[in-house]
């Protein structure tokens, strides 16, 4: 009997965790929440979720060592699922508190500059368009019209136009998730989205159970 790919969720003090753990298992994955680098190393997978300020959530990943733990992962194409924050921490700056990020991908966090019919944060329910459809993240997703739950005053802008799994419209076109070979990550939050969150969770954990 096979057994349910090992999925990591990292705690470093803030986040929803227990929501994000009950989905993930929901969707078929065996969690462990670790809070060192040396528990990731039995894990297939790993996700990477966040809640709150950014400055707080890179200054925890760093002073754990899991920042480091999490560019080691990525660098050598292990299944990732970075979630919000977790999304946002992969860039180099934020202008949320002038934050320095992790640097993995070359990009910028900026905040929502809009008219004042719209409010921020951006809150509740939008339709997202994936722009890559050779994505295992996307099984059984709509590439037009998924709708997924977003909590958030800043996004995500990569330098690099490749790097942008989806799309989301709020005054402005923004990216609402991203994908680079194994790795991936989400401005929305899967746990909050329903039947299409536990979705792509589902499509993550398969994705980890063919390390």
């Amino acid at each position: 009997m096979k057994t349910a790919p090992r999925i990591a969720v990292i705690d470093y003090g803030m986040g929803n965790l227990r929501s994000v753990a009950k989905a993930v298992e929901a969707a078929g994955g065996d969690v462990r929440v670790v809070t060192k680098p040396d528990e990731l190393a039995t894990s297939d997978g790993i996700v990477l979720p966040g809640v709150g300020a950014l400055a707080d959530c890179v200054t925890a990943l760093r002073s754990t060592g899991l920042g480091e733990a999490v560019r080691s992962w990525i660098a050598a194409d292990r299944p990732f699922l970075g979630v919000c924050l977790g999304m946002q921490a992969l860039f180099d700056f934020s202008e949320e508190a002038d934050t320095e990020g992790l640097g993995i991908f070359p990009g910028r966090v900026v905040r929502f500059r809009l008219p004042p019919e719209f409010k921020v944060p951006h809150m509740g329910w939008n339709t997202v368009r994936f722009t890559q459809t050779e994505t295992p993240l996307t099984e059984g997703l709509a590439n037009e019209g998924e709708a997924f739950y977003f909590v958030h005053s800043y996004y995500c802008a990569p330098a690099d136009p490749a790097l942008v799994l989806a799309e989301c419209d709020y005054g402005v076109k923004f990216t609402a998730a991203i994908a680079r070979s194994r790795c991936f990550a989400t401005q929305f939050h899967p746990e909050k989205s329903q039947t299409k969150g536990i979705q792509l969770y589902r499509n993550f954990v398969t994705v980890a159970g063919r390390v």
